[in-house]
């Protein structure tokens, strides 16, 4: 009963932290090494992730991408093991649009591939190998190398919704314009707070890969 009890409080704990938009994840290390007035240029190491590949809807391709990728690190891999939660989840068209470079007059560029596809990924932890990870149980989830990159990133608040996620990459896009930086890829949404977070304390970015002019 004791332990029931203690559970439930931790629970109740955690969902209290989140709601008010405490964060206790871990994050992807990265540097910032300039600014274009709200927008970050951040450097980011080398990085392992899980991820997978989803079609439909933006909102809907998120919910599903992030239960699958869930699974697998709350035990549906070769190791039944458990692995830690971080921050951000990760949501960028998946396919040929993913390589792409952006034009800088692209007025919304939050969009599925020409196939319909979204790529959502969880990162693991600091100093995950893909040696040392146990493969996933699903087909549909895949580990994966992400190379150090260069990132303008726009933070925001709200609720994610797609036309809010479309109209902060507008803003990341025009910042851009004119600016030391140029688009390098295609723009990738992160989102680092569960649903029931209140909208105003809840942390959201866009960001783009890019290079120096």
């Amino acid at each position: 009963m004791f332990a029931r009890v203690a559970a439930l409080l931790s629970a109740l704990s955690l969902f209290a932290c989140t709601a008010v938009g405490v964060r206790d994840t871990e994050e992807p290390k990265f540097t910032v090494t300039g600014h274009i007035g709200l927008v970050e240029i951040r450097q980011y190491g080398a990085r392992v992730a899980a991820e997978t590949v989803v079609e439909g809807e933006e909102l809907a391709a998120r919910n599903t991408g992030f239960r699958r990728l869930f699974d697998y690190i709350a035990g549906a891999n070769h190791a039944a093991a458990k692995i830690a939660m971080t921050a951000p989840v990760t949501q960028e068209p998946a396919g040929e649009l993913a390589g792409a470079k952006i034009a800088m007059t692209t007025p919304v560029a939050q969009a599925q591939d020409e196939a319909g596809r979204w790529r959502i990924r969880f990162f693991m932890p600091a100093g995950s190998t893909m040696a040392a990870l146990p493969s996933p149980d699903d087909k549909l989830v895949q580990l994966v190398s992400v190379p150090p990159e260069s990132m303008a990133v726009l933070r925001f608040a709200g609720t994610p919704a797609p036309g809010a996620v479309a109209a902060k990459t507008g803003e990341l896009v025009a910042a851009l314009e004119g600016s030391a930086w140029r688009p390098a890829g295609a723009p990738v949404a992160w989102f680092f707070d569960p649903p029931w977070t209140l909208p105003q304390l809840r942390r959201n970015e866009v960001a783009i890969p890019v290079s120096p002019n």
